[in-house]
């Protein structure tokens, strides 16, 4: 009967670290999936094309807001060639909402951005929903996939 009671509680006390354990886990991979986001949103604004290529995926598929789809060489190329001018208005990327929600080694980011620039000599502002899909994988977090859909009303 002390056996069994001692069993209990050794199984009771792995089972508390182990759940406090994954609760830290959980919430500081959500603080670097943050930062990594703010990273990119920064880098985008910036043209800082390294920066997104560290972050991102070589089999990133990324999903526009009109439906086409990037791949990370066309993503950084469209960066590159955007990157602002000095004098040139900067594209700004304002996230509205934010969460993020983890799955082990997987992270889903979600949430609505405003965004701000010029396309076509036109400025624009607009509202996106996007979610972000982040894998842990070879001991750094890297985006996956991401998908950017209009908020039209």
């Amino acid at each position: 009967m002390k056996l069994t009671w001692v069993v209990m509680a050794l199984f009771c006390a792995t089972f508390c670290t182990t759940a406090a354990w994954a609760q830290d886990n959980e919430a500081g991979t959500k603080s670097k999936i943050v930062a990594l986001e703010q990273l990119w949103n920064q880098a985008y604004k910036s043209g800082d094309t390294k920066a997104l290529d560290s972050i991102l995926d070589d089999g990133i598929v990324l999903v526009n807001d009109d439906g086409s789809v990037q791949t990370k060489a066309e993503f950084l190329a469209s960066v590159k060639s955007s990157a602002p001018d000095p004098g040139a208005q900067q594209q700004q990327v304002a996230p509205e909402s934010f969460s993020v929600h983890v799955y082990g080694n997987v992270a889903i980011a979600t949430g609505v951005m405003k965004v701000k620039g010029v396309e076509g000599g036109k400025p624009y502002t607009r509202r996106e929903r996007f979610v972000d899909t982040w894998v842990f994988k070879h001991g750094t977090w890297v985006c996956i996939g991401t998908d950017a859909t209009p908020v039209l009303h």
